[in-house]
């Protein structure tokens, strides 16, 4: 067998359109799991402290992503968007994300924690409780959400993103010998990912 496909998946576990995209990625994922090594990296699209009320777009957002991808927002999120206040913070979740291991699985794992249940990705509870959900250790999960290392980390890979010239999320990227390119966009489906992914390898190969 030769060498496995690298795929890198920018997203952030506070974007609407990455929960979106999440169905199809991970049925292309799967998909294609025999020949693919797949990292996923946060990009910090919230880190300014503003409550969610100071993006009035969102909402109307969230309805193209349902209307375009066919997701569901969970009624826990729902009432935190209309009461307002809750805070965002990439730098939290990204650091989350670091702490259970830089999975799809946790990626998914932190967004439906988000946009279904409404639980704040600053709250150490809800690495332990998705920590147990992914058959991880709690203990461990917790104590590295904790580690100012992890949090380095996360901002490492903010940077990262900015050098592989991410421009929004979610962004899904080809790693070859001739360079990095973008497959799909946000309401690709799992099929459509796969035939970019063939036709990039064709190119290359010719």
């Amino acid at each position: 067998m030769g060498d496995r496909i690298k795929l890198t998946y920018a997203f952030d576990a506070y974007c609407g359109w990455c929960y979106g995209f999440g169905p199809a990625l991970h049925e292309f994922a799967e998909a294609n799991a025999e020949r693919i090594d797949l990292r996923v990296l946060s990009g910090g699209l919230f880190t300014t402290g503003a409550p969610i009320a100071a993006y009035p777009h969102i909402s109307e957002a969230n309805d193209r992503i349902s209307q375009l991808t066919g997701v569901t927002f969970g009624e826990g999120y729902l009432r935190l968007l209309a009461e307002g206040s809750a805070v965002m913070d990439s730098t939290d979740a990204a650091t989350g994300l670091v702490a259970l291991g830089h999975s799809l699985d946790a990626a998914a794992a932190l967004q439906r924690a988000w946009y279904r249940d409404g639980r704040s990705l600053s709250d150490p509870q809800v690495y332990r409780d998705l920590a147990a959900e992914l058959g991880l250790d709690s203990d461990a999960v917790a104590a590295a959400y904790a580690n100012p290392a992890t949090r380095n980390t996360a901002h490492a890979d903010f940077r990262e993103v900015r050098k592989l010239g991410v421009q929004g999320y979610p962004t899904l990227l080809l790693h070859t010998e001739h360079g990095t390119h973008r497959l799909g966009g946000p309401t690709s489906t799992a099929s459509k990912l796969t035939r970019a992914l063939e036709q990039h390898l064709a190119t290359q190969q010719a």
